[in-house]
């Protein structure tokens, strides 16, 4: 091999080897690019719930005051404009300001208050349990660009009262995840027309003051009842007035339902209203009913026999109806 050819081959060697040496950096840059492209920037979100008022079962909505921080690193994440709160009928940014951290990101903290809409759960009311949800997005960037994660540093809530009602301890719970939308929102950009979004989660489950409520709003109705047991301890002589108790408190307990249920939203479901207002309009009728029976011995002066019947069909029916009553009641304020 002449000293040329020698020399040339070399020198093609050692460039191979600088251009093999270059390799990794290559990767690494064209790594970093990537991960830069697919990796979101997080934003950290903490709050503070002042108080929850103006619970209203007929509109499906209640009010909540609380203060809302968020620390990111990108400056276009402009939160004072682009924040969404998805479940919310009106929200007023009473107070906002804007810092920036020792380690470069931006610390925005906001006052709220939003009227919040909710569906309740009215089954046994009034022994009910309602959760109470609040949750944010951005409506700029999807969770492509943008994810939370949950500041859990302190309390959440002060200690407020939240009038005829309980904040059950340790209730509140925050989550955050992503929220998928079945539509691009007419972005052509988008293979599928599916889009999502990130999403911070707040609830907080609250108990009823339930017994005080309870005896006003079924008051009417156990009165009701209580005349109508009043027919089985008069005499078969004056049936009139057994009938006239009858029938009047049936319109009474009927009133008292259409009264309740003017305070509370439509429901589908048989809720705990509905069953004790159904079982008592049946034992009112059944009193009726055994008063025609009382009235039918009578007549056929048979007095004895409708004593007797008056007796067992009183202990029945006040009998039946005490411990279905308890029983439904209880099973509701355990449920």
């Amino acid at each position: 091999m002449t000293a040329p050819v020698a020399k040339a081959l070399c020198s093609f060697f050692a460039r191979s080897m600088k251009h093999l040496l270059l390799l990794p950096s290559l990767y690494l840059l064209m790594t970093s690019a990537v991960l830069s492209q697919d990796v979101p920037d997080t934003v950290n979100v903490g709050v503070y719930v002042n108080n929850i008022h103006n619970i209203d079962f007929k509109d499906k909505e209640y009010t909540i005051n609380l203060w809302l921080w968020l620390k990111y690193s990108n400056p276009e994440f402009d939160f004072s404009r682009y924040l969404e709160v998805p479940m919310a009928k009106t929200v007023d940014k009473s107070f906002y300001t804007v810092d920036t951290l020792e380690d470069g990101r931006i610390y925005m903290l906001m006052k709220l208050q939003c009227v919040m809409r909710d569906t309740w759960q009215i089954d046994n009311f009034p022994f009910d349990r309602q959760k109470l949800r609040f949750s944010i997005e951005n409506s700029q960037y999807d969770s492509t660009s943008l994810v939370f994660s949950a500041d859990n540093a302190g309390a959440h809530y002060g200690k407020w009262t939240l009038p005829g009602w309980n904040i059950l301890a340790d209730s509140l719970q925050i989550k955050t995840g992503i929220k998928k939308y079945e539509t691009g929102f007419g972005d052509e950009t988008y293979d599928v027309p599916q889009s999502s979004f990130a999403v911070y989660r707040m609830t907080i489950t609250v108990e009823r003051n339930s017994w005080g409520l309870f005896l006003k709003l079924f008051l009417g109705m156990y009165i009701s009842f209580v005349l109508c047991a009043i027919c089985f301890f008069i005499h078969p002589d004056h049936m009139d007035s057994r009938f006239s108790l009858g029938v009047g408190s049936l319109f009474a307990v009927i009133g008292n339902k259409y009264v309740i249920d003017s305070s509370l939203p439509e429901s589908t479901t048989f809720t705990l209203v509905d069953t004790l207002h159904c079982v008592t309009l049946l034992f009112i009728m059944l009193g009726v009913a055994c008063s025609v029976r009382t009235l039918n011995f009578f007549k056929k002066s048979l007095m004895v026999r409708a004593l007797q019947f008056d007796k067992r069909a009183r202990i029945f029916i006040i009998g039946s109806y005490f411990i279905l009553n308890v029983y439904f009641i209880i099973t509701a304020y355990h449920a």
